[in-house]
């Protein structure tokens, strides 16, 4: 598999490169809500929803239960279903917006950004859209107002509607994937979901994220297994030398790979499918981390062909923090281990996903994040993307002492790159930056992964007026 998805091959990466397509369906506004229950089309007075395949779970009460009119009187469940549509059925259909020549500007005014400083970090937590911020809000409100008798006779419902909607945007089904906190809950659900032995081993790469590395550390120390890892070139020649690399860390003992999407310190993406397709000839299952692919990218999970595949929703999805996802091949579910007990049927995803009450404005508001991902088009994200981080990565990699610790292929790359200068350590390269030009980014520096510098993210509200800010404040800082 090429690193990115093959439909982008050939494709010239400028800003405006996406064609003019038909304007989607209109934003959210705000709604006369008593219209809405009039009109019945407040959504909910039907039985908890069950997707085929999944693991029932039945409410204390549900609304087939209830009087309608006992229903309609409570504003803060007519309020929600205002807010963020009909969650419970249908198809959101919301197209990509038409492309213009302000087409950037007027996205970007949906943003409310900081004053007087320069934010290059969205890799940790990209903000949400204003919209998405005011639906989470009138959530949170929402919810409040009915307070145990939301989450007890509707919270399942528009839950799963959320849910559906995410593997809709995956490309897998709802009984393959679960609405979780971040990534790192869910690589480690898989992580310690296997009955590992003494003598097992595991392979993964000193670039991949700490939080996983720590978990298998973690089992090494409780189980005595051995991990194996390899480090990745920061400009690989072909796929097949990543390939190859991962091939020779494998041996017969080796019951799980994990490997990223796309690496967080460097931003590299890396030929999945071919990988594990290496892998799964071997008999060994794959597990990706696609903490900066999901939403950032242009792909859907099978086409990976991976056994399990891990993301958050508050980076690149424009969720609020404490949204994510896993999803697991349905094969693969029978035998693991969940994290919390939970009395599912050991055939369905849900059994992974008891972790107690969870924040339901939460779950709410990736409805209406996927209908600003929608408007702004997949593709054309992507695309936006690489070309910000290519025009200043090209402006600053022949710099003396600059140092890139990020692929110079375009199409191994998207919004994410790390450059270093040297004799300036990531730390002060990182003060310099805010101190002195109002820049703020991450200082990257490890030894085991062999890179120090510091992380760029821009996101698709950045300006080139900001990144013409960037390189010259490293040019300043090269010079000395």
């Amino acid at each position: 598999m090429a690193p990115v998805s093959a439909r982008d091959r050939g494709r010239e990466l400028s800003p405006l490169s996406a064609p003019c397509q038909s304007a989607g369906a209109p934003r959210g506004q705000a709604t006369n809500v008593l219209r809405l229950a009039a009109d019945g089309r407040i959504a909910g007075v039907v039985g908890l929803a069950q997707a085929k395949g999944t693991c029932k779970r039945s409410p204390a009460a549900t609304f087939a239960d209830m009087d309608k009119r006992d229903f309609l009187r409570t504003v803060g469940c007519a309020a929600t279903a205002a807010l963020c549509g009909d969650v419970s059925g249908g198809s959101d259909a919301t197209t990509p917006l038409p492309m213009t020549a302000d087409f950037w500007q007027q996205l970007r005014a949906r943003y409310r950004l900081p004053e007087g400083r320069i934010d290059l970090e969205q890799g940790y937590y990209s903000r949400m859209a204003n919209d998405v911020l005011e639906a989470l809000v009138g959530h949170l409100r929402a919810v409040n107002v009915d307070a145990a008798f939301y989450m007890r006779t509707r919270q399942m419902d528009d839950k799963r509607r959320s849910r559906e909607l995410l593997a809709e945007l995956a490309g897998c089904g709802a009984d393959e994937l679960i609405i979780t906190r971040n990534t790192t809950e869910s690589l480690d659900t898989v992580i310690a979901s296997f009955d590992w032995r003494a003598g097992d081993e595991a392979v993964m790469a000193k670039q991949d994220y700490g939080a996983m590395l720590d978990m298998f550390a973690q089992q090494q120390r409780r189980y005595d297994i051995e991990n194996r890892l390899v480090s990745l070139p920061v400009n690989p020649t072909t796929d097949a030398e990543l390939v190859d690399l991962y091939a020779n860390a494998i041996t017969a003992k080796t019951r799980l790979l994990m490997i990223c999407h796309l690496v967080n310190i460097t931003g590299q993406i890396l030929p999945v499918r071919k990988i594990v397709d290496m892998a799964h000839a071997k008999g060994v299952p794959v597990l990706v981390d696609g903490a900066h692919a999901f939403a950032q990218l242009d792909f859907r999970i099978p086409e990976l062909g991976c056994d399990y595949y891990g993301a958050s929703l508050h980076k690149w999805l424009g969720c609020p923090l404490g949204a994510g996802i896993l999803y697991v091949k349905k094969e693969r579910l029978k035998g693991m281990w969940p994290l919390f007990g939970d009395p599912c049927p050991d055939q369905f995803i849900d059994k992974l996903n008891h972790t107690g009450t969870h924040p339901a404005a939460t779950d709410l508001a990736i409805v209406d994040a996927i209908r600003v991902h929608r408007e702004i088009g997949s593709v054309r994200k992507e695309e936006r993307l690489r070309w910000l981080q290519k025009y200043w990565t090209t402006k600053v990699r022949e710099l003396p002492r600059v140092r890139m610790f990020t692929p110079k292929d375009p199409l191994r790359t998207c919004a994410i790159a790390t450059v270093g200068i040297d004799g300036v350590t990531p730390k002060e390269l990182a003060k310099q930056l805010l101190d002195r030009h109002r820049i703020f980014t991450v200082a990257i520096d490890s030894a085991d992964a062999g890179v120090h510098g510091v992380r760029v993210t821009p996101h698709l509200y950045t300006t080139t007026e900001e990144l013409d800010a960037f390189v010259a404040a490293i040019t300043a800082i090269a010079q000395g």
